[in-house]
């Protein structure tokens, strides 16, 4: 099966990044990262969701965690210098990024904003990420993903 390359998967070859696109059959009732390594048949936490915040002093910033898990707003806040900080409404996802709900990757947004993720990325040799569109995921080294887009490896989730 031919897989057209996305914005992401141009990025990643520019930068020299190896990575697999990973196809997944896309159930619009559950855009969930939980049902996409169900889907996959992977461990769910190898698979992590990008979510956008705005803090109160730096605004918009992304974290990603793994996709069984809730981001926790303090620590979110905490490590990105902000006070407090919550998602941004749905309405702003695609204005802002350029992706859709459960399309958002980090990579390739139409800005390239501050970027915090999950120390438990560390504990695998790839990851799961959205490819930027529904029904295809990257699969890639979390070290790649942290260079390419300067991520701060962070304590987001409570443990």
């Amino acid at each position: 099966m031919k897989i057209n390359k996305t914005n992401v998967a141009r990025l990643l070859d520019k930068a020299k990044i190896q990575y697999e696109l990973i196809p997944y059959e896309v159930d619009e009732s559950d855009l969930s990262a939980i049902h996409v390594a169900e889907v996959l048949g992977e461990n769910v936490d190898q698979v992590f969701k990008t979510l956008v915040l705005c803090g109160d002093k730096t605004k918009h910033f992304v974290c990603i965690i793994p996709g069984d898990k809730e981001i926790d707003l303090k620590l979110a806040a905490k490590v990105s210098g902000n006070k407090k900080c919550d998602l941004i409404p749905m309405k702003e996802l695609l204005p802002l990024t350029g992706y859709i709900r459960g399309a958002c990757s980090p990579i390739g947004m139409k800005k390239n904003f501050p970027t915090y993720i999950h120390k438990t990325c560390l504990n695998f040799n790839f990851i799961y990420i959205s490819a930027g569109q529904r029904g295809l995921q990257v699969k890639l080294s979390p070290n790649d993903l942290i260079r390419e887009k300067s991520a701060i490896l962070s304590l987001l989730i409570a443990e």
